[in-house]
C-alpha cells in the first residue's frame, strides 16, 4: 500500500475541530464506577449518538473537507464504528458519503449504517482489505478519503476527548486508552501537550489477538503482523506502515500492553454486571488491562475511555452467558 505522508494536527485544526464538535455534539460524562473494588474513573464516549467517540473526528474530518470545496463527496473504510461516524457527520454537515467495510463486519455496526442515506459497501474480510477497496474508489472518483486514524483531522476531532476529560475531572492522574490504528490515542497525546498536562500519564492497549501499532513499534513491518479472531473488532487489523499515529505514539514514549482474549471478553460481562454499563470489546480493553493489572498502576486516579457500545446483543448475550474463570 502506498504510503500516506500526513501532519500531526496545528493549533488552528485543533480549534476548528472544537468549533464543529462543540457545535454538533453535547460533551459525554466522566464518571466514576466500580472496577473490583477499585474507584476508576470512566468517560463515557459510548453515550455518543453513534456509540462511538468515532464521530469526533467524522465531524472534524468531514467538516474540513467541506469547507475547502463545499460540493464534494468522502469516502472511507472502517471496520464499523468510524464508519458509523462519517455516516453521522454526513448527515449533520449535508455531505456525500460512502462507506467501505469488510463483509465480516459487526452485524450490530452494519445494521446501524444501513440506516444512514449512505453508499454503503462491503469488501474483503479485513480492515485492510477495505481500506485498499476504499482507495482505490476515492483515486478512480477523484473524492477525498478520510482514514480512521491517519488523518490530520480525525486526529483533531478525539483530541476533544481529553479536552473534556481534563474540564471533567481534573484529579485524573492515569488515562488508559484502547488503540487499533491511534486514532484516539494520538489526540489525546495532542491534547495533552497543548494543556500543559503532560504530568498525566497515558497507556495504550491492544488486544494479543490483533495488535499491529505493538509490533510495528517494535520493528515489525505490516506484512509480518498476524491477525486473530477478537471481540474487540474496533482495534483489530489497523495501522498504516508509516502512519503519523506511529510517529506520534512512538514520540511520546507511549508504553503499550497486550490483553488476552479472555479477559476482554469477561470485562464485557463485569462491567455490565457490576456498573450497569454496556461497552463492546474495544472499550473492555482498557477495563481489562486494569482489572487484570497489565497497566503498570496500583495507586493513582486512574481512568479510562469507555469508546463505544456497539456490540450485537446475539454475542453480549453469549458473553453473559459464558461461565466466571
Amino acid at each position: 500500500m502506498t504510503i500516506r505522508h500526513v501532519l500531526p494536527p496545528t493549533a488552528e485544526q485543533l480549534e476548528a475541530a472544537r468549533r464543529v464538535i462543540g457545535d454538533h455534539l453535547v460533551p459525554t460524562p466522566t464518571v466514576t464506577i466500580s472496577l473490583r473494588g477499585r474507584p476508576v474513573l470512566a468517560k463515557l464516549e459510548s453515550l455518543q449518538p453513534t456509540g462511538s467517540f468515532k464521530v469526533r473526528g467524522a465531524l472534524a474530518a468531514i467538516d474540513a473537507a467541506r469547507r475547502e470545496d463545499p460540493s464534494g463527496a468522502v469516502i472511507t473504510a472502517s471496520a464499523g464504528n468510524h464508519g458509523l461516524g462519517i455516516a453521522h457527520a454526513s448527515m449533520v454537515l449535508g455531505v456525500r458519503a460512502t462507506v467501505v467495510v469488510p463483509a465480516n463486519a459487526s452485524e450490530a455496526k452494519v445494521n446501524k449504517l444501513r440506516d444512514y442515506d449512505i453508499e454503503l459497501i462491503q469488501h474483503g474480510s479485513s480492515f485492510d482489505d477495505a481500506q485498499a477497496h476504499g482507495l482505490e474508489l476515492a483515486a478512480a472518483r477523484s473524492i477525498r478519503f478520510i482514514s480512521p486514524f491517519n488523518d490530520t483531522n480525525v486526529i483533531a476531532g478525539q483530541a476533544t476527548v481529553f479536552d473534556e476529560i481534563l474540564l471533567q475531572a481534573p484529579e485524573i492522574e492515569h488515562l488508559v486508552v484502547s488503540v487499533g490504528g491511534g486514532g484516539l490515542l494520538s489526540g489525546i497525546l495532542m491534547s495533552r501537550d497543548e494543556h500543559g498536562r503532560t504530568d498525566i500519564r497515558v497507556t495504550g492497549v491492544q488486544p494479543t489477538e490483533s495488535a499491529a501499532l505493538y509490533h510495528v513499534l517494535r520493528g515489525a513491518t505490516m506484512d509480518q503482523v498476524v491477525h486473530h479472531a477478537t471481540i474487540a473488532d474496533g482495534l483489530a487489523g489497523g495501522g498504516d506502515e508509516g502512519a503519523i499515529t506511529n510517529e506520534l505514539i512512538a514520540r511520546h514514549n507511549v508504553p503499550l500492553v497486550l490483553v488476552p482474549e479472555i479477559e476482554i471478553r469477561r470485562a464485557v460481562r463485569e462491567v455490565l454486571e457490576n456498573n450497569g454499563l454496556v461497552m463492546e470489546g474495544s472499550a473492555t480493553a482498557s477495563y481489562a488491562a486494569i482489572t487484570g493489572n497489565l497497566v503498570d498502576d496500583t495507586t493513582s486516579r486512574i481512568g479510562f475511555v469507555s469508546s463505544g457500545r456497539n456490540i450485537s446483543h446475539e454475542l453480549l448475550i453469549e458473553l453473559l452467558q459464558e461461565p466466571p474463570a
